[in-house]
């Protein structure tokens, strides 16, 4: 019998996260896989599935916070912002401080105006900007608001340097690069990036690709208590929930909150509505 709950993968290099959830479906017997946000085919690291029933979960996740090591490559522009794509521009670099490259980042922080990618999953006139970016079409986005909370930079070995980020979902890291490099005028491009969080899930829960099988999957009632705030139930309240009536309870936060019985199964998502608190998703049964 296949398992219900999360499995964190550390995906390989090359790969789509679709390509990743067919493997995972084979690994773990079971056609009922999704992801929660994809993960660039260049890129490594935490990509959250869910398997089973806890693939109605992942509309429910709050995983707008994320976290990324990237490598950026000043003096070359490319089509697609990063190292797969053709470069289009080069630029000396001999001239760039470290301390001129640190600064320029730093006005990156903060809330701001970022366009995507053109190589994107946005959708324009109903399809992929990758997909009309690689039949050969040009493609101009509208800037979209994010948040970027981090910029560390590690190594600096120029032209390339070493950088963490931690920012909002919707933050594209090769705009980053790219914008650097516009900034400073010499053009720059992403050559590496490895996301190691993803909301509260980070490598340290992750698995390999080649290593998933039903064991590594998260249970539910883990996996509800590392992505929601928590209460626990005694017995008549386990019995409202399973037919998912209402609780006069005060959950503690406004939702969605994960509802234990007993004997800690996971039962359901509850959301404050007033005195009342209602039913999100109910997973008994």
């Amino acid at each position: 019998m296949s398992p219900d709950g999360l499995v964190v993968v550390d995906k390989p290099a090359g790969m789509t996260s679709h390509d990743v959830v067919s493997r995972a479906r084979r690994a773990l017997g079971t056609r009922k896989v999704g992801h929660a946000g994809t993960l660039d085919p260049m890129a490594t690291g935490v990509l959250v599935l869910g398997v089973g029933r806890a693939t109605r979960l992942l509309g429910h996740l709050s995983l707008t916070g994320k976290t990324y090591d990237a490598t950026v490559r000043l003096g070359a522009s490319t089509t697609t912002d990063d190292a797969e794509g053709e470069v289009v521009a080069t630029h000396d670099t001999t001239g760039l401080g470290e301390q001129r490259v640190r600064d320029a980042l730093a006005t990156q922080l903060g809330e701001r105006d970022q366009v995507p990618s053109a190589v994107s999953a946005v959708k324009v006139d109903g399809r992929r900007a990758y997909d009309r970016v690689r039949a050969g079409e040009r493609v101009e986005l509208a800037p979209r608001r994010v948040r970027i909370d981090a910029l560390d930079v590690g190594r600096v070995d120029l032209p390339d340097l070493d950088v963490t980020v931690r920012c909002t979902s919707g933050t594209y890291v090769r705009a980053i690069a790219r914008d650097l490099g516009a900034d400073l005028g010499v053009g720059g491009h992403l050559v590496a990036l490895r996301r190691t969080t993803v909301g509260p899930f980070g490598l340290d829960v992750a698995c390999p690709l080649d290593d998933l099988a039903p064991e590594r999957v998260l249970p539910m009632a883990r996996t509800a208590r590392l992505a929601f705030p928590v209460l626990e139930l005694d017995e008549s309240q386990a019995t409202d929930v399973g037919f998912g009536r209402k609780l006069t309870v005060d959950l503690g936060a406004d939702g969605p909150v994960a509802l234990l019985a007993p004997d800690d199964t996971f039962l359901a998502l509850y959301r404050q509505d007033g005195p009342l608190a209602r039913a999100v998703a109910v997973f008994t049964g």
